[in-house]
């Protein structure tokens, strides 16, 4: 199911895109980015609602709180930066260039995760960073 989601999610973050640029015509980035943060709150809120997840609140601890705080601080950083990029070039090469999170992550994940590198994850790596630096400076 995983695959399914990872596609659904790059189809709705290219459309996230898309109507995010048409948006910023007339729009600042930063209050955008608060508007639509707003918004995604209470569509969360409302899946948390309806899937009676809510009761679980009380089981997250302190850390897995903070954890979380943490992750929001990262995520909302980048959008904003990335909204700020959209306004001044167009979405294909903000795209790739955001696509370097992969490489990024995958150095992460053997320092902070232990994850294990092995020649296709290295490969897969360096050709996503050689395409989004070729489609950037297109």
């Amino acid at each position: 199911m995983w695959i399914v989601y990872g596609l659904l999610s790059a189809l709705t973050a290219a459309l996230l895109t898309i109507v995010g640029k048409i948006g910023l015509k007339s729009v600042d980035p930063t209050l955008a980015t608060a508007v639509r943060s707003l918004f995604m709150f209470l569509f969360m809120a409302g899946a948390v609602f309806v899937s009676g997840k809510g009761k679980e609140l009380s089981s997250i601890s302190a850390k897995g709180y903070g954890i979380i705080v943490i992750a929001a601080v990262f995520g909302a950083l980048s959008w904003l930066f990335y909204f700020l990029g959209l306004k001044e070039t167009t979405p294909s090469k903000l795209a790739s260039l955001d696509r370097l999170s992969l490489p990024l992550i995958i150095i992460l994940s053997l320092i902070f995760l232990g994850e294990s590198l092995n020649w296709k994850l290295a490969l897969g790596g360096i050709l996503v960073t050689i395409g989004a630096i070729f489609v950037a400076i297109a």
